[in-house]
C-alpha cells in the first residue's frame, strides 16, 4: 500500500514538473511575465483544503483578503490538482469580460450547470448565448420593467408576514426569499407560486401553496449542490454522480418537471388562443417567450436560469441591506425622511421615473451592491495563449501570460473593497459616498464596480432589478419606522452561505416598528 502511495505521489509530482516546464517555455516565447505565486503546500493541497473548509465552513468571500494583502492584487494560487489566476485589478477584469471576451470561456460551469438549470443565458456560449440573449431582450424593455402591481401585491403579504411578529425579531432574509420567489414566479410563469401565503396561513391544507415552498426549497437545494460542482473543478461530477446522487436527482426532476407544467400551460394557451395569452393587459414572461420559441425545452430551461436572477439577486441583496440599516439605524431614518419627502406615504407617486430621480435611495442602493455584490468571485478559462494587461513586473502594473487551460477568478467583492478606488473606509456602509460633493471625480462609473457584470454579457435584467429592489425600500421604510438588530447576532463572525449567490448564512435577524404605532 505505501509503495502504491508513493508511486502515485511520484508520479504527480513528475506529471507537474513536466506541466511547468511546458509553461516555462511559452511564457517566455510570449514575451511577457507571471504574476506572484503563493505558497499552498506539495501541489497545492492547502489551497483545495481553504476552499472545501471555506464552502463547508461558510467563511465567505472575506477569506480571500489575507491573499491579496500578502501576494497582490493578481496572484497565481495553487488548488490541487491545478492553480487559480486570481485578480481583482479593474483592468484584468475588463480584459476578461470586455476588450479579451472572446480569449476566454466558462470552462466547466457549463457541465457543472447544466444538468440542473438547463441550456440558457446563464449556462450557455457562443451563438446558443447569442440566441438566448436576443430571445430575452424584448422581456426587459421598459415598458415591462415599469409595471410595479404585481410587487405592489407580493410586498402586502410581505407586510403582514412582518406584522405577525407583532415587533419581535424574526429572520427578513427568509421573508425577502419568499417574497421574491413569488414575485418572479408571478412575473415568468404567471402565478405565484404562494410562498408568503404559506407563511400567513401556517395551518393550511392547502397543497398548492406546499408545493409552492417544496419548489423555493428545492430551488435552494439546487444551487447549493450546483455552487459545490463548481468547487470541485473539472470533478464536478463528484457530486451528483457519486456524492449526494440520489437528492441531486431528486431535486433536479422536482424543479425541472415543476416548470415543465407551466411551460405545458403556456404552449396550450398558444395553441388555443386563449384570454390570458391574447390579454395585453397581464404580461407573463414565459407567455412572451412562447410568441418566439415553442420550443419547450429552451422555454424551461431559460425560465430556471432568469428565476435565479429575479429572486436571488433581489432577495439577497435586500437582505444584507436590512443587516447594514440594522446595525446603522440612522442611515434607515435618514432614507425614511428622504422617501417620504420625495414620494410621500402611498404608492401614487412611486413609479420606474421616479424612483431613478431619488438620489439617496440610489445611494443606498449601490453602495449594498458595492459591499455585497450577489456573484462575490466569477470563473473564466483562457481559450488560448493570451495575456492580461496587469499583475507582472515588480509593482504588479505589467502585462502577464496567461495560457490556454488557465482558469481565471475575478474577484468583485475584493475590487468593490479596493482602498485606491473607494478610500480607506472602504470596507464601511456609507451611502453619502456617492454624493458627488463627497469625492473629486466619478465614482462607480468604471471597472472599479460591478454589481450586475460587464460587457457582453451584461446583465439584460439589471434596470428591472433595480426598480423591484426601489420599490420594496422605498414601500419598506414609509410602513416601518424603526429598525432594530437581534443583539445575538451583533458579535457573531459573519457567516456567507455558498450558493450560485451570497446571502447570509444565519439569516439576518431584525425588528421593525411599524409607522402607525410609533411615537414619531
Amino acid at each position: 500500500m505505501l509503495e502504491i502511495l508513493i508511486a502515485i505521489v511520484a508520479f504527480l509530482a513528475l506529471w507537474k514538473v513536466h506541466v511547468y516546464a511546458d509553461l516555462n517555455r511559452r511564457q517566455k516565447q510570449s514575451g511577457y511575465g507571471y504574476p506572484p505565486i503563493a505558497s499552498n503546500g506539495f501541489l497545492g493541497w492547502r489551497g483545495l483544503v481553504h476552499q472545501l473548509s471555506g464552502f463547508v465552513r461558510d467563511v465567505g468571500p472575506a477569506g480571500w483578503g489575507a491573499q491579496f494583502e500578502d501576494h497582490g492584487k493578481t496572484h497565481l494560487y495553487p488548488v490541487f490538482p491545478t492553480q487559480l489566476l486570481v485578480t481583482r485589478d479593474p483592468d484584468n477584469v475588463k480584459a476578461i469580460l470586455a476588450t479579451q471576451f472572446k480569449d476566454f470561456s466558462f470552462g466547466i460551469r457549463k457541465e457543472a450547470i447544466c444538468p440542473s438549470l438547463g441550456y440558457g443565458i446563464f449556462t450557455v456560449e457562443g451563438s446558443s448565448w447569442s440566441h438566448s440573449r436576443a430571445l430575452m431582450r424584448p422581456q426587459f424593455s421598459r415598458e415591462q420593467i415599469s409595471r410595479l402591481d404585481s410587487v405592489e401585491h407580493h410586498f402586502q403579504e410581505f407586510a403582514q408576514c412582518v406584522d405577525n411578529f407583532k415587533g419581535e425579531y424574526f429572520d427578513i432574509q427568509k421573508l425577502f426569499f419568499a417574497q421574491a420567489m413569488d414575485t418572479s414566479t408571478d412575473f415568468l410563469l404567471g402565478e405565484s407560486v404562494g410562498c408568503l401565503k404559506e407563511l400567513l396561513e401556517t395551518n393550511s391544507e392547502d397543497e398548492g401553496s406546499k408545493f409552492g415552498a417544496n419548489f423555493q426549497h428545492a430551488f435552494d437545494r439546487v444551487q447549493r449542490l450546483v455552487a459545490l460542482r463548481v468547487v470541485f473543478q473539472e470533478n464536478y461530477w463528484v457530486v451528483g454522480d457519486v456524492l449526494f446522487r440520489k437528492e441531486f436527482r431528486e431535486v433536479n426532476e422536482f424543479i425541472q418537471k415543476f416548470v415543465q407544467g407551466y411551460v405545458d400551460k403556456a404552449l396550450k394557451a398558444r395553441a388555443e388562443k386563449a384570454p390570458i395569452y391574447t390579454n395585453p393587459e397581464k404580461y407573463i414572461f414565459l407567455y412572451e417567450l412562447a410568441r418566439d420559441t415553442t420550443n419547450p425545452r429552451v422555454l424551461r430551461d431559460q425560465v430556471l436560469n432568469i428565476l435565479i436572477a429575479g429572486r436571488d439577486t433581489t432577495a439577497a441583496t435586500l437582505s444584507w441591506l436590512m443587516f447594514e440599516l440594522a446595525q446603522k439605524p440612522h442611515i434607515f431614518h435618514k432614507l425614511r425622511e428622504v422617501v417620504l419627502e420625495h414620494f410621500g406615504t402611498g404608492i401614487a407617486n412611486i413609479s420606474f421615473e421616479s424612483l431613478k430621480q431619488c438620489e439617496y435611495l440610489r445611494y443606498v442602493l449601490n453602495e449594498v451592491l458595492r459591499l455585497h455584490p450577489v456573484v462575490p468571485i466569477n470563473l473564466r478559462v483562457a481559450l488560448k495563449d493570451t495575456t492580461l494587461p496587469r499583475g507582472g513586473g515588480p509593482n504588479g502594473d505589467e502585462p502577464i501570460f496567461v495560457p490556454k487551460g488557465q482558469k481565471v477568478n475575478y474577484a468583485v467583492y475584493w475590487t468593490h473593497r479596493d482602498k485606491q478606488y473607494w478610500g480607506e473606509d472602504a470596507e464601511e456602509f456609507l451611502p453619502e459616498r456617492w454624493d458627488s460633493a463627497n469625492h473629486p471625480g466619478p465614482l462607480g462609473k468604471g471597472w472599479e464596480f460591478l454589481p450586475f457584470n460587464g460587457g457582453p454579457r451584461i446583465c439584460l435584467g439589471q434596470q428591472f432589478a433595480l426598480t423591484e429592489m426601489g420599490y420594496i425600500v422605498t414601500r419598506l421604510v414609509q410602513e416601518y419606522s424603526d429598525i432594530g438588530l437581534d443583539e445575538e447576532y451583533h458579535d457573531r463572525p459573519l457567516r456567507v452561505r455558498h450558493s450560485i449567490t451570497m446571502s447570509h448564512a444565519d439569516g439576518v435577524h431584525v425588528r421593525l416598528v411599524r409607522a402607525s404605532e410609533s411615537k414619531e
